[in-house]
């Protein structure tokens, strides 16, 4: 291997150790199925370590087909899972609680508010891992974010 293929190597497994948790639970909460996440995020990462030096931007490239492997599992599913798991702290009951709202949006709205609340992706970002324009993101995003702030006053009221 040479150096630039061993700097990339680096790059990659520090994007992991940095970001694949947070890249899991961003796919947990979209997908609403921790099989899912797991599958997506290790494809992602092994598909980033195959092109190597051809990425120009790793971390964008691996969030963007991490949830594009999710989507395409849930579709090939034919269905959503909205089952979630057992928890036992508060953090994640609140989480979980959370999750199971976002599994009430339309997908692309999920993704669009998970990739730019939680993941704090810029819009940009979230329009290329959507495969739509920036404006149509917005929308998305503007869309999911009225929706979900109904669903927690309807569980709060």
């Amino acid at each position: 291997m040479d150096t630039a293929s061993t700097s990339t190597v680096n790059a990659i497994e520090s994007i992991y150790r940095e970001e694949g948790r947070r890249l899991w639970w961003a796919i947990v909460a979209y997908a609403g199925d921790r099989e899912v996440a797991s599958d997506a995020v290790a494809e992602a990462f092994a598909q980033a370590l195959a092109r190597g030096d051809a990425l120009v931007d790793p971390l964008a490239w691996i969030w963007r087909v991490a949830f594009r492997l999710a989507a395409g599992e849930l579709k090939r599913r034919g269905q959503t899972d909205h089952r979630l798991p057992e928890v036992a702290s508060p953090d994640e009951q609140r989480a979980t609680e959370l999750v199971a709202l976002l599994r009430l949006l339309p997908g692309k709205q999920r993704a669009a508010i998970v990739l730019h609340c939680y993941a704090d992706r810029p819009v940009r970002e979230v329009a290329l891992a959507l495969g739509v324009s920036p404006a149509t993101a917005r929308v998305q995003l503007h869309r999911g974010r009225r929706r979900l702030m109904r669903l927690l006053e309807d569980r709060d009221g």
